[in-house]
């Protein structure tokens, strides 16, 4: 489905990113894994790499302008073009779940700068690489999170909301250039983050099952299904598809929150 085109996968790593990653390898396509955890990187794209397809990590802090464009300007070097950016880098650290009035600046910042500064630095310097391809894909990971929102995360949540609403904006400043600009809101995923979150609150196992039952489909996640959902968007069978945000949750957002705590 990609065989020779070009994917930069932000947070590609672990978790969802590394999903993206493996899904866009098994199309055929050459994937640079870009990660600030410069080892976990490596040893991806070490175990992605195939005689028909190749595969490269780039280290780096995506909210840090010159890291940013260092990230795509290795990317090209290694692999010679790029068809697809996958905004994927989050974080949502666990010490972060607290009101606005409680929130400090400097947390603030950090999220604010990893999750929205770091889709937009990253779009800015891979943009003139797609538009020298004839156009691509941009891919921005959201969240049902910039839909509805939970408690205490005032952060997180302004983030991803910000995300859908440049996934819009981009969307039509670079349609004249052929590149789509799509989103994704992952409901719950099974991943380290979440994973995390669970153990600050309780069972990790009881609450993993617990935040599935609320899915209509009875489940959490997996970054396998983020991972497949890319790979339709940046496809030719996506092609007049932008602007967009497509919900991966089971159906969380289908149920609504006046739903909640119904039978």
């Amino acid at each position: 489905m990609h065989d020779g085109r070009v994917v930069l996968v932000t947070g590609g790593a672990i978790g969802i990113g590394a999903g993206i990653c493996q899904a866009f390898a098994e199309s055929g396509a050459s994937v640079s894994v870009a990660d600030i955890d410069g080892d976990a990187a490596h040893q991806l794209a070490d175990k992605l790499k195939s005689d028909s397809h190749r595969a490269v990590a780039v280290t780096g802090d995506v909210s840090v302008l010159k890291d940013a464009k260092r990230m795509v300007n290795e990317s090209i070097e290694s692999l010679g073009a790029l068809d697809v950016l996958v905004n994927n880098a989050g974080i949502q650290p666990t010490a972060s779940y607290m009101n606005a009035e409680q929130m400090d600046e400097e947390t603030w910042d950090r999220i604010i700068g990893v999750n929205l500064k770091g889709q937009f630095l990253m779009a800015k310097f891979s943009i003139p690489h797609i538009r020298a391809r004839g156009g691509g894909t941009i891919i921005n990971i959201a969240s049902v999170q910039g839909l509805q929102s939970q408690p205490l995360v005032p952060a997180y949540a302004a983030s991803k909301g910000g995300s859908l609403s440049l996934t819009r904006n981009m969307a039509l400043d670079f349609s004249d250039d052929n590149i789509r600009v799509v989103a994704i809101n992952p409901g719950t995923i099974d991943t380290p983050l979440a994973r995390g979150a669970a153990r600050a609150f309780g069972d990790e196992e009881e609450l993993l099952q617990l935040w599935g039952s609320a899915h209509p489909l009875g489940r959490i996640g997996t970054p396998k299904d983020i991972g497949a959902t890319a790979v339709f968007l940046a496809s030719e069978g996506a092609s007049f598809i932008t602007g967009e945000s497509v919900n991966v949750d089971g159906g969380y957002m289908a149920l609504g929150a006046w739903a909640a705590g119904t039978d």
